[in-house]
């Protein structure tokens, strides 16, 4: 099963970081290209421990669904959210949150799997590792350029 590893460095409080990683409008901002929508369980503001949404997405041109839920939570540092319905076989991923000094040092660890077997392990190394690497790293780039900017606050604080 793939892993995708990615270490992003902010230079913010750790509590924006930490809001903004769990903040359905910022997932809204960082995927415009995918126009992913909250369609169902908390679809606005800050998710938390327990909660869940929907969201509804076009990749490779093809609508999709996708159920997550957010199963551990410790705030300002952790939180994992977990695919409960979708295309894949499996999501997992973990979001880690670290001081170092002024700066955060944001984590994520994102396991995934996909659904038919050997074929599903060829799609994965083909497209689908670098295509969710290249998501991840433009969410991170875009929680970056919010949190060291003021258009945190309109976020956090609508």
């Amino acid at each position: 099963m793939p892993v995708i590893k990615l270490t992003t460095m902010i230079n913010a409080p750790i509590g924006i970081c930490f809001d903004l990683a769990r903040n359905i409008d910022m997932h809204k901002l960082s995927t415009e290209g995918t126009h992913e929508e909250a369609i169902a369980g908390t679809t606005s503001g800050l998710i938390g421990k327990g909660e869940h949404v929907t969201w509804k997405a076009k990749h490779f041109g093809i609508t999709q669904h996708l159920t997550s839920k957010i199963t551990e939570f410790e705030y300002p540092h952790y939180f994992r959210d977990e695919m409960l319905e979708g295309i894949f076989k499996m999501i997992i991923h973990d979001h880690t949150f670290e001081e170092s000094g002024s700066i955060t040092v944001m984590k994520d660890k994102f396991e995934f799997e996909s659904p038919l077997g050997i074929i599903g392990q060829i799609i994965n190394k083909v497209v689908l590792e670098k295509y969710l690497t290249r998501l991840l790293k433009k969410r991170n780039q875009m929680i970056q350029e919010v949190a060291e900017s003021e258009r945190w606050k309109a976020i956090l604080n609508p």
